[in-house]
């Protein structure tokens, strides 16, 4: 029997378990058996907590496909309030590990618990090597055509990659028609999350999100931190920006001195329970 605890983070939900002191086995396998929202627990995949060598936690993810992933922007928010609240550390500034690189986390407490976590979330990038992307230049404004529509393109990568694409409106947008192709794309390797994303205006923009791994998800950080990032480059936005997601808001900014993007929003626990893993 496993303890573990469903969290989220705009929406964005994942279920959470203390692997600091012992492994979940067959973890792939796991996030398919406990994503299932009709035969399992429910989300877009699990993240495990362990022990860090260099950092104060280890943060572990796996897509609802069972395939790895490399870094979470809704959910390093919430392992941050998992080891808060779960009594892991008492610290209120902490290093996560994970596999793009060792982020930094502040967590705010009220009556206890942690609201709101905000995430330093490193460089942005548009190298094609660091996505990766198969080109010889930075995709900027790339034209592209997807199911015979023409799109424009902007590849960056936050530790993972994705593809911001600016549209009229998202309310009704298909996002599963062309998300499901660019992830597949031969241009991306490695498949890639990609951003529709509406511009209201110098400060506040309206996102979907398609997760390579995942389909469309309620929210996705590190595509929130690619979108703000990727507007600002076009001149379409300025360097604080209020993202809405399906899921809730997030709010990037980007400290152009130290070419750095800083991710601020909730992080929610949902409900707490055991489950038989291996399954049987």
């Amino acid at each position: 029997m496993w303890n573990f605890t469903k969290m989220h983070g705009c929406g964005n939900d994942y279920v959470y378990f203390d692997c600091t002191k012992e492994a979940l086995p067959n973890a792939s396998e796991a996030a398919v058996f406990m994503s299932d929202r009709n035969t399992g627990i429910g989300g877009d995949g699990i993240i495990l907590i362990k022990s860090s060598a260099c950092a104060d936690f280890y943060m572990e993810m796996y897509n609802l496909d069972g395939s790895q992933g490399r870094m979470c922007g809704n959910g390093i928010r919430c392992v941050g309030k998992f080891v808060y609240d779960k009594g892991l550390t008492d610290k209120t500034d902490i290093t996560v590990e994970t596999l793009s690189g060792v982020k930094k986390l502040h967590l705010a407490v009220k009556d206890g618990l942690v609201y709101e976590v905000t995430v330093d979330m490193g460089h942005p990038s548009v190298q094609p090597a660091d996505l990766p992307l198969v080109s010889d230049e930075p995709a900027i404004a790339r034209p592209i055509v997807l199911d015979g529509q023409k799109f424009e393109f902007t590849a960056v990568s936050m530790g993972n990659p994705h593809a911001v694409i600016p549209v009229a409106a998202t309310a009704d947008f298909a996002v599963e028609r062309f998300g499901r192709v660019l992830e597949h794309a031969p241009i991306f390797p490695e498949g890639v999350n990609t951003e529709f994303v509406e511009v209201l205006g110098r400060n506040e923009v309206n996102m979907r999100v398609w997760e390579r791994g995942s389909g469309e998800t309620k929210a996705c950080g590190t595509g929130a931190c690619a979108t703000a990032y990727a507007c600002r480059l076009l001149g379409l936005t300025d360097d604080e920006v209020t993202v809405h997601l399906l899921g809730g808001d997030l709010r990037i900014v980007y400290d152009s001195e130290n070419d750095t993007v800083f991710m601020t929003g909730p992080a929610v626990t949902v409900f707490e329970g055991t489950i038989n893993w291996p399954a049987v």
